[in-house]
């Protein structure tokens, strides 16, 4: 009798149930599941933004100490300074549910009361891009957030009528990246505002170095520094080129990163010294190179760069003015010196900076 040998596992019906071979595929996790697994639970969890954790810690323990829900928050601040990992810290501190949605997918009022009438005490309602609400969504919130009410017409015509549905306790936390596009009547039922700055090298070196333990990526200190020196101040962007150096050095350095493989790495993917990436440089290049230095519209220079003027304007000269490579003036963009440099440009006579020595139409040619 011939000795049985290793069970085979069922074939499931379908395209390969004639016998053919069947790999097991292990399904790995997608980028958003690794950022969630990335981000922080706690408050003395989050790196950097000290102020902040401070006042909202008091505003926090003060709910918590008195028994109630906390009052609704504000963080306004560039993309991916941690305004959503905040918001889901402050449902965990005060072990609440959280519940996400955002300004533009709420188009009318009873998205909003359908959302209001769900929630249960204590939840915390994350709005995303609260800047984007539509006004007749903004009209019902105001009662929903200052008294818990929600007024909901039934019937139409003459037979209308309006019923007022109270609503459990909740805290609402908005985020926003431009606080300017908030009504004022939304932005004082915040309790609480925060602004959210820039991060400095240090605090992106532990964020980095806190990433690549979780990730469990081999990486020394100075590529560390490395990835955190052009991270634009930004704990997203750290996280995100950190992901891209360990596949380069998986593919081409056997899996650890020092400071030679962090350079080389961020050189493949157009990240240069100061974390410009191809289209900053696209854009300093045609104010310097087709605009002589500026100034510069900026419809014009977007058209030069086949780019949108909402892509430049948000994406682009937030950091280009921080590096100190571009002004904006009166009549346009102009390039820095830094700017000249930063490209290994022969800066002219002008400097690109300064129009009075430019021949004007009132100018004697003699």
């Amino acid at each position: 009798m011939a000795a049985a040998g290793p069970t085979q596992p069922d074939r499931p019906d379908g395209p390969h149930a004639d016998g053919e071979d069947v790999l097991d595929v292990e399904v790995l996790p997608g980028e958003d599941q690794v950022d969630a697994r990335l981000r922080p639970a706690r408050l003395e969890e989050f790196v950097g933004q000290d102020r902040v954790r401070r006042q909202l810690q008091l505003v926090l323990a003060g709910a918590i100490r008195r028994g109630q829900s906390a009052d609704h928050v504000l963080l306004s601040g560039a993309p991916g300074l941690g305004k959503t990992t905040l918001a889901a810290i402050v449902a965990h501190e005060v072990g609440a549910q959280f519940r996400a949605t955002s300004g533009p997918a709420i188009e009318r009022p009873g998205d909003l009361a359908a959302i209001l009438t769900g929630l249960e005490a204590g939840d915390v309602l994350f709005v995303d891009e609260v800047h984007r609400l539509p006004r007749t969504v903004e009209e019902v919130l105001y009662p929903a957030m200052e008294d818990f009410e929600l007024d909901i017409v039934v019937g139409k015509g003459p037979g209308a009528r309006s019923i007022r549905l109270e609503l459990p306790r909740f805290t609402m936390v908005g985020a926003t990246t431009r606080t300017g596009l908030i009504s004022s009547p939304l932005r004082d039922r915040f309790g609480f505002s925060a602004q959210l700055e820039h991060y400095e090298v240090e605090e992106l070196l532990r964020i980095v170095r806190r990433t690549a333990g979780l990730l469990g990526i081999p990486i020394d200190d100075e590529g560390a520094a490395e990835v955190a020196s052009r991270s634009r101040g930004t704990p997203r962007i750290a996280n995100r080129l950190l992901r891209r150096v360990r596949d380069y050095a998986d593919v081409e350095a056997q899996g650890t990163v020092d400071l030679e493989v962090a350079r080389a790495a961020l050189a493949v993917f157009d990240v240069d010294e100061l974390g410009l990436d191809r289209l900053d440089r696209r854009v300093l290049e045609a104010v310097v190179d087709g605009f002589g230095g500026g100034p510069v519209g900026l419809t014009t220079l977007a058209t030069a760069v086949a780019e949108e003027p909402d892509t430049v304007e948000d994406a682009v000269e937030p950091f280009l003015l921080r590096c100190g490579l571009l002004q904006r003036t009166p009549r346009g963009r102009i390039a820095t010196p830094g700017a000249y440099q930063h490209l290994g440009r022969e800066q002219p006579a002008t400097g690109g900076t300064d129009s009075s020595a430019r021949p004007t139409l009132f100018d004697d040619p003699a």
